[in-house]
């Protein structure tokens, strides 16, 4: 069973790899999340954040930009999370 920081790692890859911008910064607790400037996709991951925290704002985004192919390549871990109803 993967840990959450694993977990987080492996999103935040599988996010850069259908092409979310990825940035990890300090937010303050402020709104993190995706949003899209024109035709780009930019992931806010909030360091100020717990890990769990991070990672469901990793899901939630990649789950709403409907970016991921139907044959995408993650763990089954990660799977059963983006496959999970909002």
């Amino acid at each position: 069973m993967k840990h959450s920081v694993d977990l987080l790692d492996e999103a935040l890859v599988l996010a850069k790899s259908v092409g979310l911008d990825v940035r990890r910064e300090w937010l303050g607790e402020k709104v993190g999340g995706a949003c899209r400037l024109g035709e780009r996709w930019i992931l806010f991951s909030d360091l100020s954040l717990s890990a769990e925290e991070q990672l469901a704002q990793a899901v939630a985004a990649l789950r709403n930009c409907n970016l991921l192919p139907v044959d995408y390549s993650a763990s089954t871990q990660l799977k059963q999370l983006l496959e999970q109803s909002n």
